[in-house]
């Protein structure tokens, strides 16, 4: 199996390039940002993953600068349901705005940032965050976040102290608040005890 190709750039769109490797031409599918970032007539070297069609179909290669945005295509290819390599190539396109940031939003549960900056819709945040739960807690991606979070609102007495005790239970922020937000509009917003929101809010959990 092809693991990864050296050659020159022969030619290029936003979709995919032909790189030349010993006299032999590859065509290689990429993400637009890939070719953004590499010149025709220059050297590359792709990460490359095949893709082989039902029933007997060819072999496609999708190819990847670094092994983080190969890493984070075969998870979208693998872990969410119904989604093949093109689309997976898809998902990758609009998550290199900054896989950083991109992982840090999945693992936050933070579908409002998926679809505000990477522009997912609602639908297909809540599938995403959903299939890669705990699936990116371990995957390396270079670079820092950079894309700033939007200031969560403070959360009045016992809310904040039911917040804080479920956090300390190894709760996600994003995943507490999300739960306690739910029990606010059943509650009007009054002010409950803190044991009993925590006891209410940990069977949404």
């Amino acid at each position: 199996m092809i693991a990864s190709l050296r050659g020159t750039v022969l030619s290029k769109d936003l979709e995919s390039l032909i790189l030349e490797v010993g006299g032999v031409g590859h065509e290689i599918n990429v993400t637009a940002a890939t070719a953004s970032r590499l010149e025709t007539g220059s050297e590359a070297l792709l990460m490359v993953v095949p893709s082989y069609a039902m029933y007997g179909g060819g072999e496609t290669l999708y190819g990847f600068l670094d092994a983080s945005e190969k890493a984070m295509f075969c998870a979208f290819r693998d872990e969410i349901p119904g989604t093949g390599a093109k689309k997976a190539l898809e998902y990758l396109d609009k998550a290199s705005k900054s896989l950083p940031d991109f992982r840090r939003a999945v693992i936050d549960r933070d579908e409002k940032m998926l679809g505000a900056v990477f522009g997912f819709s609602k639908k297909t945040a809540t599938k995403i965050v959903d299939a890669l739960k705990g699936k990116l807690d371990d995957m390396r991606v270079a670079g820092q976040p950079h894309i700033q979070k939007a200031a969560e609102p403070a959360l009045p007495g016992s809310w904040a102290q039911a917040l804080s005790a479920l956090e300390s239970l190894g709760y996600k922020p994003a995943e507490v608040r999300s739960a306690l937000q739910s029990l606010a509009e059943e509650h009007g917003g009054k002010e409950l005890p803190a044991e009993q929101l925590v006891r209410q809010a940990l069977k949404r959990l």
